[in-house]
């Protein structure tokens, strides 16, 4: 359960007054109210979307009542009632280590109109958001990304990646362990119940994982208003041999000109161990009549790359998914376990002013780590801006790579004390999109 109430915070005077200054209003939307479905129309509009029907209007507000819902108007326009910029935001637990959690400000529907660019709108909106967020006590904003070229400025960075990945099923003869378990197809009425339960199991171990919601499930699963291929969904899960559900795979079928080629896409493959991931991909490779298979969001590098015996079958594409914005270092860097002992002093940039300063940063034997400001500063430091912090964050970047491309400075041997003790337990991952 999260510490922060974003709904009861009130709007940031700042952008406020920003967005005055250039006619415009700053207002919260209320998802029981008439500006709700207005404010649909706007986040459609923004990522080229057809605008929802009255029962995924419905659907949708199930989930966004829970969050805090922002909208930028132009009281003059010919639809004053449609805002010209969106943003909703809500905090969720980021799991930080395994085991570990931290609060995070996450922020989803950012959009602008194309008619009033160039007018702060964004820069209001995302201020305004990192703003109300460090005043709550976050100590850290998340946000997925569509475009990479955006959100830099407010000191976000990647700090999870993901690949795409596809299978040629011709190629792919499996070569990996054999589950002791069973599978078991399932049907749909439950079926997102089934995934929350599966995801809540993984996530929690998982650094970078947030926790999904009844909203996400219910797409996954088909059953949500408005899914034109509700009725191809099907699902099978993994039970061990104590009769645990530990992993499920839900997934859809595309057909092709040839009868023997069909395409299986993944919509959600989600497993608990190493047995659940053998047993899930196997099946989906060795289904009869398929001939490739698709997945998003899997692990950087993909376990079922090592299960088969022509490992070129499989093509992964790699992109960053999940960008972090560090607001609170001391909370921030304390919220995780550390691999290795280290003493070091962070000098850390930052032009919004949140987390600028020296910060030394002391990790004990047991990986637990207390950071606290520097009072004499060593000579040796090691150097960045606070969108190297984000990166660095979760282990998935290494402090010598960071320094390669010049956005850390500091001298070798500090950098790679830092790589050592930030390394992580488990290679961060997001897989599913907020």
């Amino acid at each position: 359960m999260a510490s922060i109430d974003p709904l009861t915070l009130p709007l940031d005077d700042t952008s406020a007054a920003d967005l005055a200054a250039h006619g415009l209003d700053y207002a919260r939307v209320d998802a029981d109210g008439p500006g709700f479905r207005p404010f649909q129309r706007a986040v459609a509009r923004g990522f080229l979307g057809a605008e929802s029907s009255d029962d995924e209007a419905e659907n949708a507000r199930l989930t966004l009542r829970t969050r805090r819902l922002t909208g930028v108007f132009d009281r003059s326009a010919i639809e004053p009632e449609v805002p010209v910029g969106t943003v909703d935001s809500w905090v969720a637990p980021l799991t930080t280590s395994p085991g570990r959690q931290l609060d995070m400000w996450s922020i989803s529907a950012v959009t602008v109109a194309p008619t009033h660019r160039r007018r702060g709108i964004a820069r209001a909106m995302l201020g305004g958001e990192l703003r109300t967020a460090a005043a709550a006590g976050a100590a850290v904003a998340g946000l997925t990304v569509t475009e990479a070229t955006i959100y830099g400025r407010w000191g976000f960075s990647p700090a999870t990646w993901a690949s795409d990945v596809v299978v040629d099923t011709r190629r792919a003869r499996w070569a990996g362990p054999t589950a002791p378990g069973r599978l078991d197809f399932v049907p749909r009425e439950g079926l997102a119940e089934r995934i929350s339960a599966v995801h809540e199991r993984v996530r929690v171990q998982r650094p970078g994982s947030v926790p999904g919601w009844d909203g996400r499930w219910r797409g996954l699963a088909g059953t949500a208003p408005g899914d034109k291929e509700a009725e191809k969904v099907r699902a099978v899960v993994y039970r061990d041999t104590e009769g645990v559900e530990r992993g499920i795979l839900v997934y859809t079928i595309a057909e092709a000109e040839s009868f023997s080629a069909h395409e299986l896409n993944v919509r959600a493959l989600f497993a608990d161990g190493g047995e659940a991931t053998a047993a899930l991909w196997r099946f989906a490779i060795e289904l009869d009549l398929v001939a490739q298979v698709k997945a998003w969001l899997q692990p950087p590098v993909p376990p079922v790359q090592w299960m088969v015996v022509d490992r070129r079958a499989v093509t992964a594409t790699l992109t960053d998914h999940q960008w972090l914005r560090v607001l609170d270092v001391p909370k921030a860097l304390a919220s995780r376990q550390y691999s290795a002992p280290l003493d070091v002093v962070l000098r850390v940039g930052d032009p919004l002013g949140f987390a600028e300063g020296d910060w030394h940063v002391r990790v004990d034997d047991d990986g637990e780590a207390r950071v606290e400001r520097a009072g004499d500063v060593p000579a040796e430091v090691v150097t960045g801006g606070v969108n190297a912090l984000g990166s660095l964050l979760l282990g998935g970047v290494r402090a010598s790579e960071l320094a390669e491309s010049g956005a850390l400075v500091g001298p070798a041997h500090a950098l790679a004390a830092i790589d050592r003790s930030f390394a992580p337990a488990m290679t961060p991952l997001l897989d599913i999109w907020y």
